[in-house]
């Protein structure tokens, strides 16, 4: 069985070809910048914490990968560069390795989320990891199940892959995809 991170890698790469544009919302130490920058034409990557920036440099330069560019600003900020995007990821809660107290945010998090669903493409697919086992957690996730769960089902299909007998709050999946079929009025 797949973990949820190797589903919401598996989830992306379906739909993601090397003429597309992607957004990782949550830079972290840089694997799904670099997952992303394997197989897209270009990839933003956002994160507010400089070590963030400089782990996924280096991942990048060590796999030879120049096609990603690293923003220091939150999520929130991703529609002054990205005007369209094929898919999206975002891995919630803190920086491995790094400060736990600087966690994701409920409002920062929804407002990139509602961003990044206006500029995907048909098809298109956003990917969230949802850790929740630290303090501030379980209200982010609250929030965005919520979000989520009041997105038009004519315009996005959305889904929770995740573990039922795990303890230890296990992350766990969720996927949104923008359907092909719609339009607009």
């Amino acid at each position: 069985m797949k973990r949820p991170l190797e589903m919401a890698h598996d989830f992306l790469a379906e739909v993601v070809t090397t003429e597309d544009i992607v957004v990782d919302a949550t830079m972290g130490n840089g694997h799904d910048t670099l997952f992303l920058a394997k197989l897209a034409k270009q990839v933003f990557a956002f994160d507010i914490q400089e070590q963030a920036l400089e782990k996924t440099q280096e991942r990048l330069n060590q796999a030879g990968m120049t096609n990603a560019q690293l923003i220091l600003q939150g999520h929130e900020t991703l529609d002054q560069f990205v005007t369209e995007a094929k898919a999206g990821i975002f891995n919630l809660g803190y920086l491995p390795s790094a400060d736990k107290s600087l966690i994701t945010k409920p409002h920062t998090t929804i407002e990139a989320l509602r961003k990044l669903c206006q500029l995907l493409v048909k098809g298109g697919r956003i990917a969230i990891m949802i850790y929740y086992g630290h303090e501030g957690g379980e209200l982010e996730k609250d929030a965005v199940l919520d979000f989520v769960s009041q997105l038009d089902q004519q315009e996005f299909t959305v889904a929770i892959y995740r573990t039922l007998n795990q303890v230890n709050n296990p992350p766990f999946l969720v996927m949104i995809e923008k359907l092909e079929r719609y339009r607009h009025g």
